[in-house]
């Protein structure tokens, strides 16, 4: 009787463990399947507002905060975009003094909670950047996508797609830019974000299935006159861009992709979002585990990669901790014939056009020249 009674006793305390380390799998791999768009990935550590002047601000002193570039400043109703340190200004042993370019809503006080982020644009194209633009609606799979289409002179369209804790706002970085380049561009929302269908787990599943999103987008864009696309994705977004050029019944139409940040390994990039919510590093694993049986999310994405056949363009650098480097530089070394990288370094996920714009830009423009 005892050891049926100490038996009974073993299979249930695996039993709560076996259970236990679903749930903490479970929620550690939320930091990535579950992350909103338009929010600060937690990654991003969060700043306090000290002090506001005429074009300036001081904030807490960290290396986020010390960044070269231009970056959106985002708080809970409040939107800013600084530019670089200023050298001249007085800094404490405690904040760095940045160049305060404009505040979008809201207002900066000292005490304020905010956070860095990519996007330096809100609103839409024509309040945010004075583009006419027309909203347009998009069939897709679960239903109806909305995207924001700037006509141009060319026939080539460029599709834009954002990636992790982002939203449609973000490619408006270049969108101008695009424009004076006489490309008409196709900024899509898909699956998962303000205005579109729910994916049907409610889950991001990092460009496995949204891809499908934007193959549609590329039907759209072709019954509307595109004769070719190039397809342009950040983050997960540029995971939907390898996908959907591999894969779309129209890849014939893909004429160049144009990757930032591109996650190519999913798995580091979960083991990342999952230690940024303080995750004991010996339960990643499980955090993976937990997104392959909630997902069905399989192997990495540097293997598709390797199927190209169309011009690329990789903005990416070393400082980026959640979609490493050392991917796209192995992609690049690997097909020199078609594949570019622009590395950009003292920039995070994301945020390649922020650290340099001017730099970035003209890589831009000489890789789209030929496509023209």
């Amino acid at each position: 009787m005892r050891t049926v009674k100490a038996t009974a006793a073993a299979v249930t305390v695996a039993l709560a463990a076996g259970a236990a380390s679903v749930a903490v799998g479970r929620f550690a791999s939320d930091a990535a399947l579950k992350a909103p768009p338009g929010r600060p990935l937690p990654t991003e550590p969060r700043l306090t507002v000290h002090a506001t002047a005429a074009g300036q601000i001081a904030l807490t002193r960290d290396l986020a905060a010390m960044r070269p570039g231009v970056y959106g400043l985002t708080g809970d109703a409040t939107h800013a975009v600084v530019g670089p340190v200023l050298g001249t200004a007085s800094h404490s042993a405690d904040t760095v003094v940045r160049r305060l370019e404009r505040v979008t809503t809201g207002t900066l006080e000292p005490g304020d909670k905010v956070w860095l982020t990519p996007n330096t644009h809100v609103g839409t194209p024509r309040t945010a950047l004075g583009l006419d633009h027309r909203d347009v609606e998009i069939l897709g799979e679960l239903g109806t996508l909305p995207a924001w289409f700037v006509p141009g002179l060319r026939d080539t369209w460029v599709i834009t797609v954002h990636g992790l804790g982002a939203t449609r706002e973000h490619p408006m970085n270049v969108m101008e830019f695009l424009h004076e380049q006489r490309f008409p561009v196709l900024d899509l929302a898909y699956r998962g974000d303000p205005g579109a269908p729910r994916s049907p787990d409610g889950l991001n599943h990092l460009g496995e299935t949204e891809w499908r999103d934007l193959d549609a987008a590329i039907r759209h864009a072709v019954q509307q006159g595109a004769d070719e696309v190039v397809l342009y994705g950040w983050s997960t977004g540029a995971t939907m861009a390898l996908r959907a050029a591999a894969h779309s019944g129209l890849r014939d139409r893909v004429s160049g992709l144009i990757l930032d940040s591109p996650v190519l390994s999913w798995p580091t990039t979960l083991r990342a979002l999952a230690s940024a919510r303080r995750t004991p590093g010996a339960l990643l694993p499980l955090a993976v585990r937990a997104a392959q049986g909630r997902t069905g999310l399989e192997g990495d994405r540097a293997r598709e990669a390797t199927r190209l056949t169309v011009p690329t363009l990789i903005f990416h650098g070393p400082d980026d901790h959640l979609a490493p480097w050392a991917y796209s530089r192995r992609l690049a070394d690997a097909r020199p014939n078609l594949v570019a990288l622009h590395t950009v370094r003292d920039a995070p996920h994301g945020a390649m056009w922020n650290a340099d714009p001017k730099a970035y830009e003209e890589a831009l423009r000489r890789f789209l020249t030929p496509l023209m």
